[in-house]
């Protein structure tokens, strides 16, 4: 009933979030909300017939998300560096989480060195819950995932709050800069 245990896609656009207001604080909200979208697009390797957490879920495909990015920021001019790798960190974002994951399916863990290696790598402590794929409107998949969610909340909710603040403090600093309120002594 149960797939492989590793974050929901509410834990992975958490971490999304998390990862481009850390890079650059006064990230918009279209970068925000595409980052978000980044860090649960791994998953989409669950429509495919190759298998779950294989070339998705690896540093090949940061490469791809990067490459992507760059052309994205230089067509719209963008700072291509700054987008670049927020894009690429917070798709990144996902293979940490996972990794971080439970997973009792053999192969064990993620693909995350393909194209250099096809070998699965797991860390040595389990983090996340498992998520339940299949039956979701059953009662034990529902309290599954509803487990699952809440530990990801409380896990990566304090770290997007704390953000969102500096955030705030970012956003009002650059408010009062771009109206004159802030005049740099003489």
């Amino acid at each position: 009933m149960m797939n492989a245990r590793m974050p929901s896609p509410i834990g992975h656009a958490l971490a999304g979030v998390a990862t481009v207001w850390a890079i650059d604080p006064r990230a918009d909200r279209d970068v925000t909300v595409a980052c978000a979208l980044l860090a649960m697009a791994p998953d989409l390797d669950l429509l495919l017939p190759y298998g779950h957490r294989t070339i998705t879920h690896s540093v090949g495909a940061v490469g791809f998300v990067a490459l992507f990015a760059a052309a994205m920021a230089v067509k719209s001019g963008r700072p291509v560096v700054r987008l670049t790798l927020m894009c690429a960190a917070a798709y990144g974002s996902h293979l940490v989480l996972d990794w971080l994951g439970e997973d009792p399916y053999f192969p064990y863990g993620i693909r995350a060195f393909w194209p250099f290696s096809d070998r699965f790598v797991i860390a040595p402590v389990t983090i996340f819950r498992q998520t339940a794929r299949r039956f979701l409107t059953q009662e034990n998949a529902i309290r599954t995932n509803t487990l699952a969610v809440l530990q990801e909340i409380a896990i990566l909710g304090p770290v997007v709050i704390a953000l969102w603040l500096v955030r705030v403090k970012a956003l009002a600093r650059l408010s009062t800069e771009v109206s004159g309120g802030h005049h740099p002594p003489k």
